[in-house]
């Protein structure tokens, strides 16, 4: 692999800004802010606004659309 060709890959820290919910991963994302982890050790910090932890398809909140398919929607249209 060439030298100083792809990022450093490291473990960073992702916090959901939306469910204060945090979760240590690796990553090639850059960041100015750290934060101390539960293991005692400082890692970089990558705010996001959505996770697992808020989004409707995770957390069971999510709408199902119950109009139909194709076929349904013509029928309804036509009034067949």
């Amino acid at each position: 692999m060439k030298q100083e060709l792809h990022p450093d890959y490291r473990k960073v820290v992702f916090l959901d800004t939306s469910s204060d919910f945090k979760f240590l991963t690796g990553s090639t994302l850059e960041s100015e802010e750290t934060i101390e982890w539960e293991d005692g050790n400082e890692y970089p910090l990558i705010r996001v606004e959505i996770s697992s932890a808020s989004h409707p398809f995770y957390t069971g909140k999510q709408k199902a659309d119950k109009v139909g398919g194709r076929v349904d929607r013509f029928k309804k249209k036509y009034n067949m």
